[in-house]
């Protein structure tokens, strides 16, 4: 069951769609369930929501998890280039706008920390008045930028998003300063982290080589800290959500396998 209600961001004063997706059963039970948040909501469920003609089917996952959870999606911004200020907690450089043929002129990113706020001041406090939730049993998860806002998310809250999956995630928006902000952060509450990187990715002029060399950055970071990661390489593995919903049912297993 997918219930769906706007909310007004606070931090950013703007307002935005969830997609909230209930476990079956849910409203016969008085279970508590861990909760999943989730970016780009637009792409998760339905196919015919989707930006690019198919979706994660999110719900497919969940069944091929065998996992019981509530997952939250948050609507992305599609207004011009408004997602990349939501998910880019700086500001890229402008290298980055040529490399995705953007107008150099465009500041990308730069509200990535309100964004967070918003889902971890606003948004959680009320889906856990409004559902069953096991409130100190949160994770994040998202793709591409989305992936790189999870990243931050833990760094930025680590002892609320204790389980996080980032795939292709594109930490070349700022390389340094989540490489930085990683290695300063303790990590300790962190349960598990999952990222990857498919073999094939490409956006615009980033290619397989770019995105598997920024990736295997992070990871060196990742190896220094003392928690349970898991890094794959995803032989293959291009960018969109087809190959991003075939690998996530195991992914789920990983991140909720104590």
């Amino acid at each position: 069951m997918i219930e769906k209600f706007i909310v007004n961001m606070r931090a950013l004063n703007r307002e935005r769609m969830i997609r909230v997706c209930l476990p079956e059963g849910y409203e016969q039970s008085d279970k508590a369930y861990p909760v999943l948040y989730m970016h780009d909501a637009q792409n998760l469920y339905r196919d015919e929501d989707s930006f690019f003609g198919t979706s994660w089917r999110m719900i497919n996952c969940l069944k091929r998890s065998g996992l019981e959870l509530i997952v939250v999606g948050i609507d992305c911004n599609g207004e011009g280039t408004k997602r990349f200020d939501e998910m880019g907690p700086w500001i890229s450089d402008k290298n980055i706008n040529r490399m995705l043929s953007i107008d150099e002129s465009i500041n990308l990113g730069g509200e990535g920390e309100q964004y967070i706020d918003f889902i971890v001041k606003e948004l959680k406090p009320d889906i856990d008045k409004k559902y069953r939730t096991i409130s100190e049993d949160t994770a994040m998860a998202g793709s591409s930028s989305g992936g790189f806002i999870t990243t931050y998310a833990v760094c930025k809250y680590p002892s609320v998003f204790k389980r996080s999956a980032s795939l292709s995630p594109a930490y070349w928006l700022s390389q340094k300063e989540i490489e930085e902000l990683a290695e300063k952060t303790d990590l300790t509450n962190v349960k598990k982290f999952y990222s990857d990187v498919g073999t094939e990715e490409q956006v615009v002029h980033f290619g397989p080589i770019e995105y598997l060399n920024s990736n295997l950055s992070f990871k060196k970071v990742l190896n220094k800290k003392n928690i349970d990661y898991r890094f794959e390489t995803v032989e293959g593995g291009v960018h969109n959500e087809v190959s991003w919903r075939e690998r996530f049912p195991d992914i789920l297993r990983y991140l909720y396998k104590d």
